[in-house]
């Protein structure tokens, strides 16, 4: 079993930053592809970014390209998403999932584990 957990998220303005974590409780998401999901209010969970377990494939959500960035540090503890230039449609609780050897899919099916979700929300 792993136990996801994210966090960073919070109230920012329009046009600001946040960087979202993500680790693993008790152990590396070293053979994880991971990815990124938001929910907005009345809306259906919806795909953001996700990357592959070695790091080098990573894919987008139009809606997020070139704007937001997801990443794994070294030692792969830790997936991030940064987002920048934030709009208040990237308000949303946003999820981390772990897809094991996982090549960055953008699916939620693809996915075998879970976070309970981190609040971002954006102001005009």
């Amino acid at each position: 079993q792993v136990q996801l957990v994210e966090s960073g998220g919070g109230l920012v303005q329009a046009g600001g930053s946040l960087r979202l974590s993500c680790v693993a409780s008790g152990r590396t998401l070293t053979k994880f592809g991971m990815g990124w999901f938001r929910q907005a209010p009345g809306k259906e969970r919806e795909f953001v970014a996700a990357i592959s377990w070695r790091g080098f494939i990573t894919n987008y959500a139009d809606s997020v390209k070139g704007r937001f960035t997801i990443f794994r540090e070294n030692a792969k503890t830790t997936v991030y998403l940064q987002m920048n230039s934030l709009k208040p449609e990237d308000t949303a609780v946003y999820y981390c999932a772990a897809d094991f050897w996982g090549d960055g899919v953008r699916i939620e099916s693809g996915y075998d584990y879970w976070g309970q979700g981190t609040q971002v929300t954006v102001s005009s």
